[in-house]
């Protein structure tokens, strides 16, 4: 080999070396895995913008996005590793932790009780939620809708044996409704607003009054204890991003509504009556949801008691 070649040579080793270290520089070296529900507004809106992945990118850490149905298959993904964060409604967290699931509040968003409501079909004969006795009523099992239902048969003078409780999920609880298979069904936003604006559904009653409806911040036992950085680059951004949405809802409405599938004025409306600001979970806001887990299991809806306390972090209780 010549003394021009050997020099050609060693340049393109240089050279392939330098990209190689660069592309493995590039990776990040963990992955935060973040799991949402479509309906999940905000989180929509940061996977949509990047903005997560550019604030951890320093810290060498991505994101990547696991889509779920709804909160009880989420919390069900949190407690097989496949996910280490994750964002739901009350409800969900309570049958997980009855069933030993191993996670931890580490925030919650702002209560926003009308996001979530009981409908009926336009033409409806009910007209209350007393008028729901011995009727088919659509929900998610487990989610935070559930606590609703009881909640506002209870203000009703009903028993939650006075109706009869049809579990689908979302999809199916709106096909149900629309064919008249059930009475009634009780459902969260965006979905809420879509068969408000889309059937001219009628609300019997939403949480006002009677449920505060926070959004809850969870995390795999283990993760929250080594990466509390992580967490707060995820906290900064949702805060950041929530306070970009409200002061921008039109715009945000017009780039979370084709990844939801839903129309740009359904997205609008359902934007308009959540709340967004995370922040550590107090002992008021857990002693609420205690509240919630007696209810369920006085309801036998879960087998135990449950202290709210045991799923905190060290650091809260």
């Amino acid at each position: 080999m010549t003394v021009q070649r050997r020099h050609i040579h060693r340049l393109a080793l240089a050279a392939a070396l330098a990209f190689t270290m660069g592309s493995a520089a590039a990776q990040p070296q963990e992955l935060l895995r973040i799991g949402f529900q479509k309906s999940a507004s905000l989180l929509t809106l940061q996977k949509a913008q990047g903005t997560l992945e550019k604030k951890l990118a320093p810290l060498g850490v991505g994101v990547k996005w696991v889509e779920f149905p709804a909160g009880p298959q989420l919390l069900e993904g949190l407690n097989v590793g496949s996910i280490d964060v994750g964002y739901v409604g009350e409800a969900p967290p309570i049958f997980a932790q009855a069933a030993g699931a191993s996670f931890v509040y580490v925030g919650n968003d702002p209560a926003a009780p009308e996001a979530e409501a009981i409908v009926v079909p336009k033409d409806s004969a009910i007209r209350s939620v007393a008028d729901l006795r011995g009727k088919k009523v659509a929900l998610n099992k487990g989610s935070n809708v559930h606590y609703l239902l009881v909640r506002a048969l209870e203000k009703a003078g009903l028993a939650y044996t006075d109706i009869q409780p049809v579990f689908l999920p979302p999809a199916d609880a709106r096909a149900a409704f629309e064919k008249g298979a059930v009475d009634a069904w009780v459902i969260w936003d965006p979905f809420l607003a879509a068969v408000e604006q889309q059937t001219g559904a009628r609300v019997l009653a939403d949480g006002r009054g009677l449920v505060n409806n926070y959004a809850y911040y969870l995390a795999e036992r283990s993760y929250a204890q080594k990466k509390p950085q992580v967490i707060r680059v995820l906290f900064d951004d949702s805060v950041e991003q929530g306070r970009w949405l409200k002061a921008n809802t039109a715009r945000a409405a017009q780039l979370i509504a084709p990844i939801q599938g839903l129309d740009v004025p359904v997205v609008e409306r359902a934007l308009q009556r959540n709340q967004f600001g995370v922040l550590p979970v107090t002992p008021a806001v857990a002693a609420e949801q205690q509240k919630i887990a007696d209810v369920f299991h006085a309801l036998k809806l879960i087998p135990k008691p449950l202290r709210i306390t045991d799923a905190l972090p060290a650091a809260a209780n």
